[in-house]
């Protein structure tokens, strides 16, 4: 999808992702779980080019993420807009 025919959610999701993923790149520390946090980052960017993602997967690749980066204080805000955006999603229906 491209232009006016894409969904807004997914075109939020995809800018968060996008921006996460470059201050990620930027940021100079390494730390013991950056793999995970980069993998899941390139899942999320996938799902939002290929239409609505799947709302179970994008919640596991955020809480993924979470897990990786949320004590490096400086991607804070970043991780934050992806996880809005996921949020915009709705929730997971209950089984």
């Amino acid at each position: 999808m491209t232009g006016s025919d894409e969904d807004p959610k997914v075109a939020r999701l995809r800018t968060a992702v996008s921006r996460l993923r470059r201050e990620l790149a930027a940021h100079p520390a390494e730390f013991p779980d950056r793999v995970i946090a980069e993998d899941e980052l390139a899942a999320l960017a996938a799902m939002a080019t290929h239409g609505v993602p799947e709302i179970r997967r994008l919640r596991r690749s955020l809480l993924l993420i979470a897990g990786a980066i949320g004590s490096v204080s400086a991607l804070n805000r970043g991780l934050s807009d992806v996880r809005d955006a996921v949020e915009l999603f709705g929730d997971t229906p209950r089984r």
